[in-house]
């Protein structure tokens, strides 16, 4: 897509995801080098969860009555600092645990506040038409970021512990650089004239996802979704089955991998699709066949294939994903895309620990088919929603009217 304000913004959210990504992956690394821990792993994953859930709330109001362009250059160059001297003291000698958690919970804030604020820009860098592509780009955006995080930060943690943290303090220098070559405001005119501060404006965003009829339907799905297929529960019903039955290192890899590789390309290709392929269908696609691959991985021959059909229910999450980010974009008011967006990041954060949780209580207590069958159950339940007369019957996201 040819709009340079938007590019910079999406080079610069990729430099911010990339470091994010590969700091979840460097955090737990320290934590089992220093104290062989993967409780206090766990711990820190938890923590950096809460925390982003909570901070999209507050950035969601930050992004409708503040400077986008301040708020993100502030949360870019606080973590810049943040990440700089952690990286520091790594190299002059060893960190306790409070220290560790007390920078990835900080790091995890400002990241929390500023993924609402950066996408609440894209209304204003980009016209109606391109909306859906630029949804779309987006989603290329986090899937190769998410693929590229882990590898990263283990080879720079390879080489120094330090290295992970110190390179991701110079992606958000990058990632702040860019910001300043947006052109265009990155809100409408007014916004600080907008309402108070109070707490019933900050929770704004979810009253009018709950009073929107394309919207309500469409996140009640994906939060069941994420229950049933959060990626991190996915996975680790994968590897705990793999494990099960003994197989080795390589075969496990490969089978995430493939898993994995399936919502990188599903990105890819979001942006033709949604050209192509009516939003109805889409979503419909998506629905169901998510408890089909489940059901089907009651009866995979070999693990490979397992990979195979998780990858296949990965693949089309992007196209969902454009779509529905698209209508926020569409359909949503400047003066609302903040907090709406906070919202839906808290409703999608908030099942994915329910959903880990479950994929591990279920495994220990009855095995790897009890899991599938309940991933079937509760992915099926949340594509009931699909059959409303509103989902069957979608428009594109540029032929919305602002509510």
């Amino acid at each position: 897509m040819r709009n340079r304000d938007f590019q910079a913004l999406w080079t610069s959210r990729f430099f911010a995801g990339l470091g994010k990504e590969s700091g979840e992956v460097a955090y737990p690394l320290l934590c089992l080098l220093l104290a062989g821990s993967a409780a206090q792993a766990g711990a820190i994953g938890a923590a950096q969860v809460v925390t982003t859930m909570i901070a999209a709330v507050v950035g969601g109001s930050l992004a409708d009555r503040s400077n986008r362009r301040v708020v993100l250059l502030c949360c870019d160059l606080g973590r810049l600092v943040l990440l700089g001297a952690f990286g520091t003291v790594l190299l002059s000698g060893n960190v306790t645990f409070p220290v560790i958690i007390a920078v990835a919970v900080c790091s995890s804030a400002l990241m929390g506040v500023s993924n609402p604020v950066a996408m609440a820009a894209i209304k204003q860098l980009v016209p109606a038409p391109q909306v859906a592509d630029a949804s779309a780009q987006n989603q290329i955006r986090f899937f190769s970021t998410s693929a590229l995080g882990a590898p990263v930060a283990g080879f720079l943690f390879n080489l120094c512990r330090a290295f992970p943290f110190l390179a991701e303090a110079l992606a958000y220098l990058v990632s702040a650089t860019l910001v300043l070559f947006i052109r265009r405001p990155m809100q409408a005119p007014g916004y600080r004239t907008r309402e108070p501060w109070t707490l019933r404006g900050m929770v704004g965003g979810f009253v009018f996802l709950a009073r929107h009829p394309i919207l309500r339907p469409m996140l009640m799905w994906i939060v069941g979704f994420n229950i049933a297929f959060t990626q991190t529960g996915a996975f680790l019903a994968l590897i705990a089955t793999a494990e099960s039955q003994g197989a080795g290192h390589l075969q496990i890899g490969l089978t995430v991998s493939l898993a994995g590789t399936g919502g990188l390309v599903g990105a890819l290709l979001a942006g033709p699709v949604i050209k192509l392929v009516r939003p109805s269908a889409t979503f419909l696609a998506a629905a169901w066949s998510a408890p089909v691959c489940a059901l089907a991985l009651v009866i995979a021959p070999n693990l490979l294939s397992l990979g195979l059909l998780v990858g296949c229910v990965f693949a089309i999450v992007p196209c969902v994903n454009a779509v529905f980010y698209g209508y926020i974009a569409a359909s949503v008011t400047d003066e609302y895309q903040g907090r709406v967006l906070g919202a839906v990041t808290f409703m999608c954060l908030v099942s994915q620990p329910i959903g880990i949780l479950g994929v591990g209580l279920l495994f220990d207590a009855a095995g790897s088919t009890w899991v599938f069958l309940a991933m079937a159950a509760v992915s099926g339940l949340a594509a009931l929603f699909s059959l409303s007369p509103v989902m069957r019957d979608l428009p594109r996201p540029e032929d919305v009217t602002v509510e």
